[in-house]
């Protein structure tokens, strides 16, 4: 077996066991450089990407190792700039053409929104899922209403129009309409007015696939209520697909009448759940390379931790970080980012566990001053509570390994590697030691968090 057939081998091990998303951001650009009897080297494009797998998806790359390499092996990176542009990485989906000319005002709908730009985590995979089915398959799919129900920011309009713009790639002859349901009103009380209501009809009448965004609007709007109740009886009686978006579950519509909320209920509603950290800085790193800018690791991780409910005030973070890094003439660094993430924020947004809280826990349980900690001390117990604090800080605040290092002594990655697999070779062997653990990790977590 050559070295790319067994590299092969074990990235289709990886992709069966991760989303595919997860799979295209973090292996897609992965390739191997050296095979031999005791190492495998891996080229990885940039040093972030290196430290994610190190720290995300190490155990997952040795499971898929072992599973084909005659013998162990140690697997150690090569960093290098990537050759490859956004357009070398496959799509979940044929490679989408821009919108044709005079669509976005036929349809209202936003060019930059499609499924190619759509960032998937653990949050949002049904819904992506389901609205990717009905794009392929208006009105054909049993997912007809499918409503999509979210928080504000969290991609509802994103999948709602990229369902339209990807129909329309698919098939030019396709009518897509999409309008917020307070255009929808304030349309029917100017068709009322100027006696045009049969224009209005056909208007919304006349389509394949209607996509109506935030019909919480609706609520207490018994007229316009009514008027969409015989537009949507319409259209699915026609056979049309029907798409909606809310930013609550259906049974929370108050306001709504229970007719209205039974259509809503006939197909199917999934909801969009709060991206994790992976996803957040997923998001960050494919607005940073769309727009050709090169942002520090640690300041993409650094604004995806502090971050945590909404991608427009994700992105929007990052658009306030480059204007004031224009403006003042700065450079984008921690201390700039730390400035405007606060001023957004308050300090409350990074009351989560930090670096900082793990030392002083571990301080106390273990009896070694934070000092020792950080510094150079090479006593059997400082070294080894040291070990247990790099090996807890990877495992409950989600930093990365260089400001897990940076801050315990600015100690470099492979020391905070090695002590994180001594603490787990211990854990493994030692059950009084994982019991340790386990409780020093519930007492680090929010909300049982003991630190002051």
């Amino acid at each position: 077996m050559d070295k790319d057939q067994f590299w092969g081998n074990c990235l289709n091990y990886i992709r069966d066991r991760i989303p595919e998303q997860a799979y295209q951001t973090w292996f897609a650009g992965v390739t191997i450089s050296t095979i031999n009897q005791e190492e495998i080297i891996l080229q990885v494009p940039n040093q972030f990407h290196y430290e994610w797998l190190e720290s995300k998806y190490r155990h997952l790359i040795d499971a898929a190792v072992k599973e084909f390499a005659k013998h162990p092996l140690i697997i150690n990176y090569s960093v290098v700039v990537s050759k490859k542009s956004s357009d070398d990485i496959p799509s979940l989906l044929p490679k989408e053409k821009p919108i044709p000319q005079g669509y976005q005002k036929r349809t209202q709908l936003n060019g930059k929104y499609t499924f190619d730009h759509f960032i998937e985590g653990k949050g949002n995979q049904f819904a992506k899922a389901a609205a990717m089915s009905v794009a392929e398959n208006p009105g054909q799919t049993p997912y007809n209403p499918l409503l999509i129900y979210s928080d504000t920011g969290l991609g509802k309009t994103h999948l709602l129009q990229a369902i339209g713009n990807f129909s329309i790639y698919q098939n030019p002859t396709t009518r897509v309409v999409y309008f917020t349901s307070e255009k929808f009103m304030l349309d029917f009380i100017r068709a009322i007015q100027s006696n045009k209501s049969p224009e209005f009809s056909s208007a919304y009448r006349n389509v394949d696939v209607l996509l109506l965004d935030d019909v919480q609007f609706f609520q207490k709007k018994g007229q316009t209520q009514e008027q969409f109740f015989h537009l949507f009886n319409d259209l699915y009686q026609r056979g049309k697909q029907i798409v909606l978006t809310s930013d609550r579950h259906p049974d929370e519509l108050v306001g709504l009448k229970d007719r209205l909320v039974s259509r809503f209920k006939s197909g199917l509603f999934v909801d969009i759940q709060p991206p994790d950290l992976e996803t957040r800085i997923a998001i960050l790193m494919g607005k940073a390379e769309s727009d050709n800018l090169e942002i520090p690791f640690e300041i993409i991780e650094y604004i995806a931790s502090g971050i945590k409910g909404n991608i427009r005030e994700l992105e929007g973070a990052l658009i306030r970080i480059l204007a004031y890094s224009s403006l003042r003439r700065e450079d984008i660094n921690m201390s700039l980012t730390q400035r405007v993430l606060k001023d957004i924020l308050g300090k409350a947004a990074f009351a989560e566990v930090t670096i900082d809280h793990v030392v002083k826990f571990v301080s106390k349980e273990m009896q070694v001053t934070e000092r020792q900690l950080v510094g150079k001390g090479r006593k059997m117990e400082v070294a080894f509570a040291r070990q247990t604090a790099m090996y807890l800080s990877r495992e409950l605040t989600g930093s990365s390994l260089f400001n897990i290092g940076m801050h315990l002594g600015g100690r470099d990655h492979s020391t905070v590697i090695h002590a994180c697999r001594t603490i787990e070779k211990k854990i493994s062997g030692d059950t009084k030691f994982s019991n340790q653990i386990e409780k020093m990790k519930k007492e680090l977590s929010p909300p049982g968090r003991l630190i002051n």
